[in-house]
């Protein structure tokens, strides 16, 4: 077994480091649960080996269900090809499987019924395994996740879910009728996993109802909102809501709806429904169907209701749209506005904003709308997915994030509700902010130019060299491959031609290893040898997908022969440069900010452009900024 070597020692220069850092850091401003497809949209040739992921695709499950198939099943398929980690399957032994055991299509035909629009209170269609236990959990192996599992669209919905008033829910009783229950709806409920998350979050204190256009997802639908661990009574209906709303009997009295649209239809069929009573703020155009979704939501509602729809950034700004969102603005419906960050949705790629609209108990309410700006939040993870934690920040409201616009603000222009128009992107530091930073900055570039070393001339090279190659049969070295794990000490060699590094034995070791080569101590300095490698392996060319050198090429690079303690004098220099380069990189990144602070003040009108002999405090010459009269 490999064992972590010490590869530290004490040096000069690394002191002088420290206090350059120390000065320099305090400145830094700084699945969803199936994929659905046909079987016989699969083309390939059937001897093609597939993964168990190609097998779940294939059939139209998780990728749990296969797992789960090996294990029952003694007669799946065997592997043909792989590790045990990543098995491949013969495609012609994995789909005669499919085909002889009805796994093929029992998602795809999960809820189809003989009218194409009725509750789906039973599913016919599904395979007898399923009706034999009381949860789809125990068929596909789920087991309850982190947040970090979750999918973008189940952490989407977890976050709209936390998001509604718990006025909404009943204090339910052990004796009272279902039809007392407040109502949740999702007229685009998919696989009804909205419903799901305000289900594990209210519990049997509401019903749920959702539509779904596509049969089998209505389907699947049911069957997870049956399976629910909260015995929440439901309803899911199959047809296009805005042509034929199958939930009609719950117009203007529904607690709550919470939508995730489908963004993927360029048009909707306006013609059709140009007098709809539904448009309350005004007929949408073909190409803001969003609004037409916003506004099916909002008829839904009761008093006090509350819909959270998510719509795209076009809606929010879109020229065609403005007289709706105006309409919405000035009613006092439209009570928030979320700007997310990327990673959040069904769809990858789409920036998604929440709407938050409550309908009035009678006259507008004219309170300002509330902007929340969460778009540069580094991990989608991080938005708020409880409701007391939405209440913690609303509460402690950060101007760079939250801001309530009044109205008029809102309606003076084109109604323009993206929350980055209106909420700061950052405080504007004052100029005695500003001058304190640039004398700390201008003390670092000080000390960082007495860190530039001088060295001095070699009279005549007269280095012999040998080959990684030749040390490896020494015995002083050893290239391993990208599977072994490197340790404190090793030198890596990365993916996409980047330099070779001494491994610090941190998880950062790990980012796109192409080639580990384990280092004698005794015999060779680790810095000594990634440093001259950066020369001699960038003179090869690269021939493998990896962007690095092969194995073989990397026994063919060269190092200078040197004694161990004229290599640690190398290995020294090496390390004193590349400590000095990271530095002058951070204050680098910490000047960029500091100008883009200057230049925001001066725009903003914070910041004067007459420099003030007063914050001239860390200058050599005090005429060093005076400029001359013309």
């Amino acid at each position: 077994m490999r064992k972590a070597r010490p590869t530290d020692r004490p040096e000069g220069c690394r002191a002088h480091f420290d206090e350059l850092l120390l000065i320099a850091r305090p400145m830094l401003l700084d699945c969803p649960m199936f994929v659905k497809s046909e079987a016989q949209l699969m083309t390939p040739e059937d001897n093609d080996p597939m993964t168990a992921a190609a097998i779940a695709r294939l059939a139209g499950v998780g990728r749990a269900a296969v797992s789960n198939w090996r294990r029952r099943y003694p007669d799946f398929p065997k592997p043909v090809a792989g590790s045990s980690a990543s098995p491949m399957f013969s495609r012609a032994e994995v789909q005669e499987w499919l085909t002889a055991t009805g796994k093929a299509d029992q998602l795809a035909t999960a809820g189809r019924t003989t009218t194409g629009t009725q509750r789906l209170t039973s599913l016919p269609t599904l395979s007898d395994e399923l009706h034999e236990t009381s949860s789809w959990r125990e068929v596909f192996g789920a087991e309850e996740r982190s947040i970090a599992d979750l999918s973008s669209g189940e952490l989407l919905a977890k976050v709209m879910a936390s998001l509604l008033p718990r006025t909404i829910a009943a204090a339910r009783s052990a004796d009272a009728d279902d039809a007392e229950l407040p109502v949740v709806i999702d007229p685009a409920c998919f696989e009804a996993t909205l419903l799901m998350a305000v289900a594990d979050r209210f519990g049997n204190r509401l019903r749920l109802a959702g539509q779904e256009i596509q049969e089998s997802a209505a389907g699947l639908a049911a069957l997870n909102l049956r399976s629910s661990a909260h015995d929440v009574e439901y309803e899911i209906h199959v047809g296009d809501s805005l042509l034929d709303d199958q939930l009609t009997q719950y117009l203007g009295s529904a607690a709550a709806v919470v939508c995730e649209p489908p963004f993927d239809q360029p048009q909707w069929p306006s013609v059709e429904l140009t007098t709809d009573p539904r448009w309350e703020f005004g007929t949408p155009a073909p190409r803001d169907g969003e609004l037409a979704w916003v506004q099916h939501c909002y008829a839904h509602l009761r008093q006090r209701g509350v819909a959270i729809v998510a719509v795209s950034p076009r809606t929010c700004f879109q020229i065609s749209g403005q007289d709706i969102r105006a309409a919405l603005v000035r009613s006092g419906a439209l009570r928030d506005v979320i700007a997310l960050p990327n990673g959040l949705g069904t769809l990858p790629g789409i920036d998604l904003y929440l709407w938050i609209l409550q309908r009035p108990l009678a006259a507008p309410d004219h309170a300002g709308v509330r902007m929340l700006d969460l778009s540069r939040l580094g991990d989608a993870a991080d938005v708020p997915h409880e409701y007391t934690a939405w209440q913690r920040l609303l509460r402690d409201a950060d101007p760079t994030i939250v801001r309530t616009v009044p109205r008029l603000e809102l309606l003076d222009g084109d109604v323009n509700l993206l929350p980055s128009r209106y909420v700061a992107a950052k405080v504007q530091a004052t100029a005695e902010d500003l001058a304190r930073v640039a004398d700390r900055l201008r003390a670092v570039y000080a000390l960082a130019s007495q860190a530039l070393p001088a060295f001095g001339p070699v009279a005549a090279s007269h280095h012999s060299f040998v080959t990684l190659g030749e040390l490896e049969r020494a015995g002083a070295l050893t290239i391993r491959s990208r599977d072994s794990t490197p340790l404190r000490g090793d030198v890596i060699l990365r993916r996409l031609g980047r330099e070779p590094v001494v491994a610090t034995g941190t998880a950062d070791d790990d980012a796109g290893v192409a080639q580990v080569v384990e280092i004698d101590e005794s015999r060779l300095d680790a810095h000594f040898v990634a440093t001259f490698l950066r020369a001699d392996a960038n003179a090869l060319p690269v021939t493998n997908t990896l962007g690095a050198n092969s194995r073989e090429d990397l026994r063919r690079c060269r190092l200078p022969r040197m004694r161990l303690a004229e290599q640690r004098r190398y290995g020294d220099a090496f390390r004193h440069l590349l400590e000095l380069e990271e530095v002058i990189a951070k204050l680098a990144g910490i000047s960029a900010k500091v100008i883009e602070q200057n230049i925001h003040g001066l725009v903003s009108g914070t910041l004067t452009p007459d420099i003030s002999p007063s914050k001239r405090t860390g200058a050599n010459d005090p005429t060093e900024y005076e400029t001359s009269e013309p």
